[in-house]
């Protein structure tokens, strides 16, 4: 069932009444009674957002109105309140971030800092700005110049230096400059040993054929491995000038005044596996898809440094147990096509492939589920599929008090 956008007003309707002092009704502030109602109006709105882009201002008004109360009434500084609630105070500072001023990317440090600090993580790779080849991967028409010029440096690399590359076309996502060009060549560049500087998955938006004004993006996206079966991911778009000359220049989004994004609610996973357009991939790249996807997956658990805590966000999409399921769905739900297919969790956590929790764009993972591509390995068919989508979203997004979903709960402190 899809949640009217007029529900979710009536809920801001009632989160922008405040105590007035001269009621003596209102004297006492019933903190319990207001933090579940907060929860409530949280949930309903985020599931609203989660269905329907369109509703995700209001989403924000109901976080920003959430985040106002607890500065003005100090409650972060109750030690016997944050104890309580300590779930539902760090997740609305953490889904908060990106409401400060200066801070798009959402992360705990402004857009500025983030970027001075991770600068020598984010950089395009040298070789990669050579002007020939920025002319060349600018177009669809060129592109097989593109990767002439890329075969031609890995003739001088060794072999654990090769640069694996492949041209696709993306199944869901647009560019930043663009919402409607999804040509892109990918050029995955390898670690340096022993020099600090990261993995890096470079992608190049492809202008598509015939068209004139041309896609500026170009992204970086780093994985900086550590020992302890992490990674570390970094992020940075960057926008192609083309110059009257001819020549093409290469900056940063954000340092031109475009803004950014919130990359942690598309890059849940850091760095995201790549499943093309079908028939999108020529036949002699299939192999370089299947080598950056395994690569992908030698990386370990996703993490964003000093710059944001993902557990904060709490367990996602599939992560309640049977006991939960069995009573909101029935106990025969376990034995259906839809119940097995519901492992989303199996990978998607936090000490593996990154939890699915909100906030997060859901356009990817309606995608990869409406598309057959999730649950890996599950053969259902187009109603099948829908019916696992309609599921997960119920299970995550409940808000009844006699069973509530996954967000509720780790909201409310029950999942600890």
């Amino acid at each position: 069932m899809r949640f009217r956008l007029s529900t979710i007003l009536f809920c801001l309707v009632l989160l922008g009444e405040t105590p007035h002092a001269s009621s003596p009704a209102r004297l006492k502030f019933d903190r319990d009674a207001w933090v579940k109602a907060r929860v409530d109006a949280l949930v309903l709105a985020a599931r609203a957002a989660y269905e329907n882009d369109q509703a995700f201002p209001a989403y924000q008004k109901v976080l920003k109105s959430i985040a106002r109360n607890i500065r003005q009434r100090r409650l972060s500084q109750d030690e016997g309140f944050a104890a309580r609630y300590r779930e539902f105070l760090e997740y609305v500072q953490q889904a908060s971030l990106d409401q400060q001023p200066g801070h798009e990317l959402g992360f705990v440090v402004p857009d500025r800092q983030y970027f001075e600090e991770t600068r020598q993580f984010v950089q395009v790779p040298e070789f990669l700005m050579d002007q020939s080849f920025l002319r060349s991967v600018s177009r669809y028409e060129s592109l097989d110049r593109a990767k002439a010029f890329l075969r031609k440096l890995n003739a001088a690399r060794g072999p654990s230096d090769q640069l694996v590359f492949f041209s696709y076309k993306s199944q869901h996502l647009g560019t930043p400059d663009n919402d409607d060009s999804f040509v892109r060549l990918l050029i995955v560049v390898p670690a340096k040993a022993g020099t600090g500087v990261p993995e890096k998955w470079v992608q190049f938006g492809v202008t598509d054929p015939g068209e004139r004004i041309r896609i500026r993006n170009v992204s970086v996206v780093s994985a900086m491995v550590g020992s302890d079966g992490t990674f570390n991911t970094y992020f940075k778009d960057f926008f192609r000038t083309y110059r009257r000359d001819g020549s093409i220049g290469l900056k940063g989004r954000w340092e031109l005044g475009y803004g950014d994004d919130n990359c942690a609610r598309c890059h849940t996973s850091g760095i995201l596996p790549i499943f093309p357009e079908e028939g999108s991939v020529n036949p002699g790249e299939q192999q370089a898809v299947s080598a950056v996807n395994e690569r992908f997956l030698t990386y370990g658990s996703p993490r964003f440094d000093k710059y944001l805590d993902q557990r904060k966000f709490g367990p996602g999409l599939g992560a309640a147990s049977w006991e939960q399921r069995n009573q909101r769905f029935g106990e025969g739900f376990r034995g259906t096509v839809v119940g097995r297919a519901m492992t989303c969790a199996s990978c998607h956590q936090h000490q593996r492939l990154g939890a699915l929790s909100w906030p997060i764009d859901p356009v990817v993972i309606n995608s990869y589920i409406a598309g057959g591509l999730m649950p890996f390995g599950s053969k259902l068919d187009a109603s099948a599929r829908d019916e696992l989508n309609k599921r997960l979203i119920e299970e995550y997004f409940a808000t009844d008090d006699a069973n509530p979903g996954t967000l509720k709960s780790w909201l409310l402190g029950k999942l600890r």
